[in-house]
């Protein structure tokens, strides 16, 4: 209780330290919010107005205060561009980013444990040099870049899929195979490295004495250990995979976070970026929490204190 006690003081001050940095980021870039609010042919007059109003005259200790402060009380402001509350467009486009996310890392972990298993029995051959090789060049290749390629030839040459949108799983597969295959090959080289320490070890050997099959002693008696430290590698990616979740969303045009976030950066509207920056900080930090856990729970040696 203690741990978990802890873990959520810590998770309120990344929380906070998080807004703060994203708060001053937006409050010293160029561009004026009033104008969002205003349209492009208000005059000096009426942007003044807004601005009292919305409180961008005041420093930023000040603004920032009355942000934690209405954060504090449940309230995220509302758009500058729509005037809807933040919270409920947030809760509007959370399930389909989850959604994706979530396939995404699926993808990537069913990735990481094939690759993985197929390549520990070839290691030092030359189909394993040539893994790494694809491993290391699909790592270097950026996520837009995964995604215009996959829409040509997937969407538009071959016409498997949609080019974008949501709705069906025929419109989640190519972006969450995008969004999940650099994790997938990390995963499986990480998992390739750690079945080599595992298989050298003295109750690896005892098993393959006593007669288990290269398949059992592989998928069972090795998995177990080498897969332990990927579970804490996994948690520590889910920041990363939600960075690509805006550029993936925004390829593909799926109607999530990322979407959102990108749009209301072009857009300067400052409430709907601090909501989603939250948002997204806060998966990281109750998924980092859960991965924990987990951990605990598959390795009884480690305790929560």
């Amino acid at each position: 209780m203690r741990y978990l006690v802890g873990r959520l003081a810590w998770a309120v001050v990344i929380l906070l330290g998080t807004t703060w940095i994203t708060f001053a980021i937006v409050f010293v870039v160029p561009g004026d919010p009033a104008r969002v609010v205003a349209g492009p042919r208000a005059d000096a007059e009426t942007l003044a107005t807004i601005r009292r109003e919305l409180g961008l005259d005041r420093s930023l200790p000040v603004q920032y205060g009355h942000y934690v402060w209405r954060l504090a009380h449940g309230d995220l402001g509302r758009s500058y561009a729509n005037r809807q509350p933040v919270a409920a467009t947030l809760v509007r486009r959370l399930p389909a980013t989850a959604t994706l996310a979530c396939a995404g890392l699926l993808i990537a972990i069913v990735i990481g444990l094939v690759g993985a298993l197929v390549t520990a029995p070839l290691a030092g051959t030359w189909i394993d040099r040539l893994a790494l090789v694809g491993s290391l060049a699909l790592l270097s290749a950026p996520v837009f870049w995964l995604g215009m390629i996959g829409l040509y030839y997937v969407g538009f040459r071959w016409r498997l899929v949609p080019l974008g949108g949501a709705g069906s799983v025929r419109h989640l597969v190519l972006p969450a195979l995008v969004l999940g295959a650099g994790s997938g090959v990390y995963y499986a080289r990480l998992l390739h490295t750690n079945l080599q320490e595992v298989l050298a070890l003295d109750y690896i050997r005892a098993a393959r004495a006593r007669g288990v099959g290269p398949l059992r002693l592989l998928a069972v008696h090795a998995l177990r250990n080498a897969a332990l430290p990927l579970v804490t590698v996994i948690g520590l990616d889910f920041a990363a995979l939600m960075n690509g979740v805006v550029l993936t969303e925004t390829v593909f045009h799926w109607p999530g976070l990322g979407r959102l976030a990108f749009d209301a950066v072009l857009a300067l509207d400052v409430p709907v970026i601090m909501g989603t920056v939250l948002v997204s900080a806060g998966l990281v930090v109750l998924t980092n929490l859960a991965v924990d856990l987990v951990y605990r729970l598959v390795d009884p040696r480690i305790r929560l204190g």
